[in-house]
C-alpha cells in the first residue's frame, strides 16, 4: 500500500513547475489530430474531445483540430499509428500510465521513449460503481460478495489488465483478504465505452473505472459509485465516501495527458509547451474539466518526461509486489 501512497506523493511533487517561455518558432502547417486510442466514450476519448473543444473555442491554435479513436491493444493501436507519424507535429494522442503498464507487463514494446511526451493534462479520482438497483451500498458489500463467491460477481475493467484500475481494485482486494488471483475480471478493449452499457445490462455486477466516466449515470440515479481513490471526499459527490474512510487505507491518483510523434525537433515541442501552459489557465477548459470531476493536473514536456521515468521504475516495484510482474 505504501507503492499506491508513494504515487500520490510523487504526482504533488512535481506539479507546480514551469513552462518554456520562449515564442515557439513552429506551428502546425495541417489540420491538427488528437489521437483517442479507445473507443468513444472513454477516458482518453474525453481528454481528446475536451481539448478540442477548448483549442477551438479559445482559439489557441490556427488550423482545424480533429479526434480519431483507433481502439485496440489496451491503447497499443492508436499509439503506434501515432509512432508512424515521426516529426509531425500535427499529431499528438492521449495517454495514460497505460503505456508505461503494458510494456511492463510484457504485452507491448512501446514505451514513453519511442514518443515525445507533450504534457501531463488532468487528473481524476479512480471509482469502484455498480447499477443503481445493486444490493450493494459500499466497497466493503461488493467485496464481501467477491470473498464469498468471485465467479458470482465478475467486475468490468478496461481497456486491458494491469492498467491503473486493474491495481486499484487488486489492490482494495488483497486488503480485504481477498487473493487477487480469484477474482472474475471481464476486460473491455473499449473501456468505457464498453463497461458501462455492460453494467446497466447487468452483463458485469461492478466496474473500477475513471470516476468521469461513470459520473454521469450516477448522477442521473442508474448506477451507483461505492467508494473512489480520492484522499478526502468531493464536494460534487455527496454520500459517496473514499475508501479510506471505508477502512480501506488506499489513495490513487489516475492521471491522462498527451503524447507527440517521435522525431519532433525543440521547436515543435516549444510550440505546444507554450499551447498547453495557455490551455489549462482557460475558462473553458476548467468549466469543461470541471463537469467531469477532473482536476488541473498539468505538466510541461520536460518536466512530464522526468516524471514518467520516476512512476515507472514505481510501478515496476508495485506490479512486483501484487504478483503480476515476476
Amino acid at each position: 500500500m505504501k507503492k499506491l501512497c508513494s504515487l500520490f506523493v510523487l504526482v504533488a511533487l512535481v506539479i507546480s513547475v514551469g513552462t518554456l517561455s520562449a515564442t515557439p518558432g513552429w506551428k502546425p502547417t495541417k489540420t491538427i489530430e488528437l489521437v483517442a486510442p479507445a473507443n468513444p466514450g472513454g477516458g482518453w476519448d474525453m481528454l481528446c474531445r475536451v481539448v478540442q473543444k477548448t483549442l477551438v473555442d479559445e482559439k489557441l491554435v490556427e488550423k482545424n483540430v480533429i479526434v480519431v479513436n483507433k481502439p485496440g491493444g489496451g491503447g497499443a493501436v492508436g499509439w503506434k499509428y501515432l509512432e508512424g507519424k515521426k516529426g509531425q507535429g500535427e499529431f499528438l494522442a492521449a495517454t495514460s500510465t497505460l503505456l508505461m503498464l503494458n510494456n511492463l507487463l510484457g504485452s507491448s514494446d512501446l514505451t514513453y521513449k519511442n514518443f515525445n511526451p507533450i504534457a501531463m493534462l488532468q487528473a481524476e479520482w479512480i471509482a469502484v460503481a455498480v447499477k443503481a438497483d445493486s444490493p450493494h451500498k459500499g466497497i466493503n458489500d461488493l467485496l464481501t460478495a467477491i470473498k464469498a463467491n468471485p465467479s458470482a460477481v465478475p467486475i468490468g475493467v478496461g481497456p486491458t489488465l494491469g492498467n491503473n484500475d486493474h491495481l486499484v481494485f487488486l489492490s482494495l482486494a488483497k486488503n480485504f483478504g481477498i487473493d487477487p488471483k480469484t477474482i472474475k475480471f471481464i476486460v473491455y478493449p473499449g473501456a468505457g465505452g464498453e463497461i458501462v452499457p455492460a453494467v446497466l445490462g447487468d452483463h458485469v455486477k461492478a466496474t473500477v473505472i475513471g470516476l468521469g466516466e461513470v459520473l454521469e449515470q450516477h448522477r442521473a440515479g442508474k448506477m451507483r459509485v461505492l467508494g473512489i481513490t480520492a484522499d478526502k471526499e468531493l464536494e460534487f459527490l455527496p454520500g459517496v465516501k473514499t475508501f479510506k474512510n471505508q477502512g480501506i487505507d488506499l489513495i490513487f491518483p489516475h492521471w491522462r495527458g498527451l503524447i507527440a510523434a517521435p522525431g519532433l525537433k525543440p521547436e515543435q515541442i516549444a510550440y505546444w509547451d507554450d499551447v498547453f501552459s495557455k490551455m489549462v489557465e482557460t475558462k473553458t477548459w476548467k468549466d469543461q474539466i470541471s463537469k467531469l470531476g477532473w482536476t488541473n493536473f498539468y505538466q510541461s514536456s520536460s518536466v512530464h518526461t522526468k516524471y514518467l521515468t520516476e512512476q515507472t521504475e514505481v510501478f515496476n516495484d508495485l506490479l512486483t509486489t501484487v504478483g503480476l510482474k515476476k
